[in-house]
């Protein structure tokens, strides 16, 4: 054997412990970098003045300029995140909301069944049922109102 061929027991556990230590910093590194950048460009506060300057900042000096950025502005990044998030749960629910309500079909629905139910009851008779149902159907109905 050569003795630039590394074996599995060449390698202790703690060494292999350092090495997993240090690869799991190097991404949490990255993910803090990618997570400061989104907040630079996001924030609608700062012009493109200060969003230039901290972005060549960050980037330049990676280190210092997310710890001095942090330190800066570290509190108001976790406000920016969750007003960004709410405001995405606010479009998305009235997306749903909008979505769900434009369709006629659950409406005529729902008018349908009183209107079945009402004969049921005796209330009105077949041919008011109907006529009211394509009322209802085509449009005209108490949902197009």
């Amino acid at each position: 054997m050569s003795a630039s061929t590394q074996l599995a027991y060449d390698y202790p556990l703690l060494s292999m412990f350092w090495t997993m230590m240090w690869f799991f910093l190097w991404i949490m590194w990255f993910i803090l970098l990618f997570r400061i950048i989104g907040d630079i460009f996001r924030d609608d506060t700062l012009s493109g003045w200060g969003k230039t300057g901290w972005l060549i900042f960050v980037i330049v000096l990676p280190f210092l300029g997310v710890f001095v950025y942090l330190i800066a502005r570290g509190k108001d990044m976790g406000r920016r995140e969750v007003a960004h998030a709410q405001a995405q749960q606010k479009a998305f629910d009235s997306y749903i909301r909008e979505t769900a309500g434009s369709g006629r079909g659950s409406g005529s629905v729902d008018e349908l069944a009183r209107l079945s139910e009402i004969r049921a009851r005796g209330d009105i008779t077949d041919e008011e049922f109907r006529r009211a149902k394509e009322l209802v159907l085509s449009g005209h109905g108490t949902s197009a109102r």
